[in-house]
Parts: C-alpha cells; structure tokens; sequence
C-alpha cells in the first residue's frame, strides 16, 4: 500500500476525534485500525482532510478551539461536586486583563433565575442587573496560553453556593476595550448548558428488601380475541393486570418505537425512524373516544368489508404489518376528524388538553408530525428515504419545507394527535400498573440508534454521521461481522448541541415507564464505525463522552423514579462494568451466558451479581423450546450459516454438552429431582425449574419469557436472516385469554415467590 502523504496527521486527527487505533477482537487477535478507515471516519465526522493544511486545520481547532470559543456549550456536574465552576476563554495582551469585566448568572430549565445558591427568582431574561460581575485585578486567572502569536487566558467563574439537580442555562458576558471578539466588537454574550446530576440511577426503596420478578412479552405478537391482528395497548393493560395478580412487578416489552411498517426491512422494532415517537399500530383503536363518537364502531361492526378484513387480521399466522397500518390510519383519520371539529376548534376540555401537550412537547413532536407528512407525500413518488427527497426538503427548518408545513397544518396536527393519543393509552396503562401496586410497571426497551432515512436523522441533521453506519466486528455469531442499518451520533456535535437529542431521547422513553432496558450499553463508552462502502471487518471503534451520558441517564432516572438496566451482553471491559456499577445500573445477565470460563459449566445462582437482571433469553437468542431442540441451529443450516458440515456438527454437540451440563445444575441446586432426556421437547417441569433456578440468584429482576412458558419453537428474530426465518412478525400460538387461564403461569408464580425473600448481604 502507498504511504499516504501525510499520514501522522491523518492519525494524530483521529485521536484528536476519538478514534480508537486499535483493538482486540473476540478471536484475540488485534486488529489495527488502517488509514483508509480513520479517513473515511473523519469525512464521515464533517472533518475536512482533503489536503494537510485541511488536516492542520482541523486539529488546530481540536486543539485550541476551545481557548478561541469564549465558552464550552456544555458542561455536566456531579450534584456533589459544588460549587462549580466554569472556565471562559479570553484573547489579551499581557496586562489587559484589568480592563476586561465580566458578568454571567446561572438561570434554571423554566428560564427563572437561579442566584448563587441556587434559590429561584422571578421569570425573566437576564439583564446586567441581575448578572454576578467581576473585572480588572479581581479576575480569577488560572491559566494562559499563546498561539498564532496571541495571548488566551483562562478565567474560571467560581459560583457561591450549590444547585439542585436539574438542566441550568448559564449566560456569560464579556466587555473588552480591544475589541477582539468576532467581528471586532467590544461586548460577547455567549450561553452554555449546565447540567447538574446525581452519582446514581434510580433505585427503588423496596429493592433492598425484595426482588421482582415479571414477564416480557412481544407486543406485536400477542393474539387476542379483540385485537385487529397485533397487540395493542388494551392487552397490555390485560397482562398488566393479570401479572399484577400473580404478584409479579412488571412487564417487560420490545421497543414502541415509530418504524416504517413496511417488509422486509421496515419492521423491525430495533430500526425506529425515531427512538422519540411510537408506533401507532399498537392502538386499540376501539379506545379512543372519537372512535366511539365518530360512528365508527357502528360502522365496523356492520360494514362487512372492515368486519371481515379485521377478522383476517386476528387470524392470520403472522403479523400484517401493512395492512394494520393502512386500516388503523384511515380509521384514526376519521377519528381526527371528529376530534379537530368538535373538540378542537370548539375548545372543549379534551381540546385544552391536546392544546397543552403540544405545548409540552414542542418542537420535537412538531418536526416528526412534518417529517411524517412529507414522508407521506413523497413515497407516492417512490422516494422512502429522506435523503432520496429533493435537496430543497433536506433541511427541516428551510423555505421550502416551512412553506410545506404551512400548506399542510392540518395534516401535521393529525400526526401530533396520533402521539397524544398513543400517549393517553399508555399512561392509563401506567395507571393500571399502579393501581395493581406494582413495583415497576412498565419495563420497556431503548433501541441504540434510529435508521439515516428517519424522523430523528432528518431533524438532527447536524449530529450524525450519514458516511458511516453503526456495526459490530466479526464474531462467533456473525463471521462476517455486521452492519445495523443506521448512521452514528457524532461525539463533538453532541457536545456541541448541549446532548440536546440524546436527553430528549432518555426523556421520552421514561416518561411511562418503571424500567428502561439501553441496548447495547456499550454505545455510551465506545461504537464501532464502519465508513460506507467499506466491509465491517474494515471498522473502528469511536470513543463516547460516557461521563456526562451516563450522568445524564442518572438525571433523567431520577426524575422519572425509573430503573435503568443496561444491556452489557459481549466483550465488555471491566472499566464499562465498573461504571455502570457505580451508577447503579443493573447489569444484564443471561442464562446462557453466564459460565464459569473457561469451564462451560453454567454459573451457580451465587455468582450473579445483585444489581442485575436476569433471563434465559432474548428476542435475538432461542426459547428454551428452541434451545433444547436445536432449532435455532436447524434455521441457521438452511440460511447458509454453516457452510460446512464440521462447523454445524461441532455446534451441535456442544448444544447437546450444554444441556447435559444445565440438567447437572439444576440437579446440584435441588430444583430439579430427576434426569431429563436430552432429545425431544422441552417439558413444563424442566422449564419451571430453570426459572426457579435463576429465583435463586440475588438479582434484583427475574424475567421470564411469555415464549418460554408457551412453549414456543421459533425465536422472534434469528440475525443475520431476512426471508429465511419470520422474524419479528410471528404471533404467540395460543391466545391471550388462554394464556391467562393456562395452570402453567399461576404454578410458575408460586415458585418464583417462593424463592424471593433476600440472602443476607445480597447488596
């Protein structure tokens, strides 16, 4: 390969940027990241590299960027580091400094000024008068610097008292009689966001006396009498109730997220175009007051075409995405309809209360509802992707879309009512968890990242990295290494926007929920970039600014008294483990998986740690039934997985070693009595007694998976496949009123509460 020209550069940019130069894989092996790589991650980054004086350039600014800056756009505290204090950054020849004053003041996330220790004020902008100010010999100089022949100094603006947690704008004017800000002016006004934040996440007061255990179930499967072909929001309120009577805690449940509904590749619940709104397949249409209101209910009972297509729905084997989504949009249109004329034009009391969540949610609902008509608008054309659109509509907040918006306000209003709605439905779900005296609730799940063609990228449109796509290296599991469809946030320009699109995202995702399950926690500490058109095996790994994400997690945790769990599945370092720890993240634990390495032999129930979640299994891996057949195995054969025989016979005796050796653990704990034979299904008892297994463990949540108990055959997802396997559109093979009669879920409850009084010392 020819030595690039300036390739020190290029590398000492990288590091600059994050880029981890090397690392080592699951095989052992380090792998170094190539030149070509660290370049097609920078362009990916906004950086200019095209020649080295672009490349000086840029780490110039990485480098001395924040000494010409004036002031950092954020900054994240520990609620126990206070006072704080802030650095500001100011050009001055050697003795200038007694002529420059500087004034700033700290104001809350209701913009109601918070004096020195931290008390509110009244609603205000701040003008000098309520400004802390300092000048001359007073200024508190911790630091100078000098380049391109001028002299920096650094000025840290102590504050004099403490603030509670919370989301601060602090406002900082500088004067200077040498003029030297931008545009040569004697005055600068710059804000930066303050965030002050806990040392730890949410922790529920009883989880130092007891543990909790609930079911997680596939909304989308779940097949009911009632529903119009998937699950909806109405049978979760069913099986939150009916779990709350079994005393469990909660109920698990796959991402809501908002996603295309089209196949093959617009289902999957982990590839939202937002992570922000959610799926409006999931409600029970039938619930919503203008439903009633409308006729439409009428309407569907005795129009025999509705009547007999929802019926369809209910019975078909697997999930209609598409047809669901045609149906329940044109019905919920009607119901807007109803809505927009009789509550809210008329401003009725629903119509207040539509009027003031819009409020509430402001500009990141406005933009999606947009993105969702122009979506609409363009997929006549053939165009799905925000970025085959044309060029005048890339930009969310130009001419031509706001012109858009205009001429279709009534239509983005649709959009924005279909989230409060999906929001009312939820929170009587909530509701209903409480009423129960549930622990959690709801335990729901948070999707990495959101698809480049979306809601989120089209809004945000300077914080990702659309020449890049998030990945993995290859692995046991996946040769190849793989690809998961959607572009990466950008470390700098998250900084640069206040995390502003990653606290909205925490936010909105805890809003109803008792528990919020991060997939792929490892996200918040590094990810693994693989530039576009280049090979996953040619990636690299990007550093993150873990601190202030995972403080900001803490924030949000405690505001919504929701518990995190944070998915650290893989070749985790023990520097992310011990972080989470300290945050008092739950760590995510699985069955099969945990073994006492190098020795196959599965972990005893002790060796769990206490702050965790433990399951047997997740939508990406077998049910037990699956498991124990070796189904998971047979599907993999038939996609080409194992090209050659060897492989496939070596994993199939492993499989058969890994079931004797579960049987010889269940048996050394006293939950099961006898051997069971290694071939045929899975029975009751043995899959009682792996749950019973894992009640043992001091964990503080036990799932089990509704698949597991039904006895299940196929996962809901098998990576790596599209056609070869039904993923994520598979119905759970009994029905949700049977399911709740069955004996199998009230014998399995009475093992689990049986097994939950606390070990000693367990914390």
């Amino acid at each position: 390969m020819t030595e690039h020209p300036y390739g020190d550069l290029i590398c000492e940019l990288s590091g600059l940027c994050g880029i981890i130069p090397e690392y080592w894989d699951i095989f052992g092996n380090k792998q170094v990241t190539s030149q070509e790589t660290m370049e097609g991650i920078l362009r990916a980054m906004k950086c200019r590299i095209d020649s080295s004086a672009d490349v000086v350039r840029e780490i110039q600014q990485r480098k001395w960027g924040t000494w010409g800056g004036f002031l950092d756009p954020v900054h994240v505290w520990s609620v126990n580091d206070q006072p704080i204090s802030v650095p500001v950054y100011i050009q001055a020849k050697e003795g200038e400094e007694k002529n420059i004053m500087i004034s700033w003041c700290i104001e809350n996330e209701e913009s109601q000024s918070s004096g020195p220790g931290g008390e509110k004020g009244e609603t205000k902008l701040p003008h000098r008068s309520d400004m802390l100010t300092i000048s001359g010999d007073r200024l508190p100089i911790s630091e100078e610097q000098w380049f391109d022949g001028k002299r920096f100094i650094k000025v840290s603006l102590a504050d004099t008292g403490n603030h509670g947690t919370g989301y601060y704008r602090m406002t900082v004017r500088c004067t200077h009689p040498d003029k030297v800000f931008p545009k040569e002016t004697s005055e600068r006004e710059k804000t930066a966001r303050i965030i002050i934040a806990p040392d730890a996440c949410y922790v529920p007061g009883e989880f130092a006396e007891r543990k909790s255990w609930g079911l997680f179930i596939s909304l989308y499967a779940v097949r009911s009498l009632r529903n119009w072909g998937i699950g909806d929001f109405t049978d979760l309120k069913n099986i939150v109730a009916w779990i709350a009577g079994l005393q469990g805690g909660f109920v698990g449940i796959n991402p809501l997220h908002a996603i295309p509904n089209t196949l093959p590749f617009g289902i999957s619940p982990y590839s939202p175009i937002s992570r922000l709104y959610k799926n409006y397949l999931y409600l029970d249409i039938e619930a919503v007051p203008e439903y009633a209101e409308s006729g439409e209910r009428e309407t569907a009972l005795s129009d025999p075409d509705i009547g007999s297509t929802i019926q369809e729905l209910r019975q078909k084997p697997f999930v209609g995405y598409e047809e669901i989504a045609y149906l329940k949009a044109k019905v919920l249109r009607n119901c807007f309809e109803v809505f927009y004329k009789n509550h809210y034009r008329e401003d009725t009391p629903r119509g207040k209360n539509f009027k003031e969540y819009l409020s509430l949610e402001g500009y990141p609902l406005e933009s999606f509802a947009l993105f969702m008509v122009v979506h609409e608008y363009m997929k006549k054309t053939g165009k799905y992707s925000w970025q085959e659109w044309p060029e005048e509509y890339h930009d969310c907040s130009g001419s031509e879309v706001r012109e858009f918006a205009m001429s279709h306000e009534k239509d983005v209003l649709f959009y924005q009512y279909i989230q409060w709605v999906i929001d009312q439905q939820l929170e009587s779900v909530e509701k209903e968890a409480e009423k129960r005296g549930m622990l959690l609730g709801l335990y729901q799940d948070l999707a990495i990242g959101s698809i480049g063609g979306g809601s989120d990228a089209w809004s945000n449109r300077n914080v990702f990295a659309y020449e890049a796509e998030v990945g993995a290296p290859p692995d046991d599991f996946s040769p190849d290494g793989q690809k998961w469809g959607f572009p990466p946030l950008i470390p700098e320009a998250q900084r640069e926007t206040g995390y502003e699109l990653f606290i909205q995202t925490i936010r909105k995702n805890m809003k109803r929920d008792g528990a919020l399950r991060i997939d792929h926690a490892l996200g918040m500490f590094r990810l693994f970039w693989i530039p576009r058109d280049m090979h996953p095996k040619d990636g690299a790994y990007v550093n993150y600014p873990f601190e202030d994400l995972t403080r900001i997690i803490a924030l949000e945790s405690v505001r919504n008294k929701t518990v995190v769990i944070a998915e650290d599945l893989g070749t985790v370092g023990d520097n992310v483990r011990e972080t989470l720890r300290r945050f008092k993240m739950l760590s995510y634990r699985l069955l099969y998986f945990e073994r006492d390495y190098p020795d196959p032999s599965f972990s005893g129930p002790d060796k769990y740690p206490a702050m965790a979640l433990c399951a047997v299994t997740t939508h990406d891996l077998p049910t037990l039934s699956g498991y124990w057949q070796g189904r998971d195995m047979e599907v993999s054969k038939k996609a080409g997985k194992y090209p050659e025989e060897t492989l496939f016979n070596k994993r199939v005796e492993e499989r058969e070693r890994d079931k004797r050796l579960l049987i010889s653990a269940l048996k050394s704990r006293g939950v099961l009595r006898k051997n069971y034979p290694l071939k045929g299904g899975m029975i009751d008892e043995l899959c009682r007694a792996i749950y019973q297994y894992l009640s043992r463990t001091p964990c503080r949540m036990v799932v089990v998976n509704f698949d597991d108990i039904l006895g299940t055959l196929d996962q809901q997802n098998l990576p790596g496949t599209i056609d070869e396997h039904p993923n994520w559109i598979q119905k759970t093979p009994v029905l949700l009123e049977d399911a709740m009669k069955d004996r199998r879920f009230p014998d399995l409850a009475a093992v689990l509460n049986d097994n939950f009084p606390l070990p000693e010392d367990s914390l």
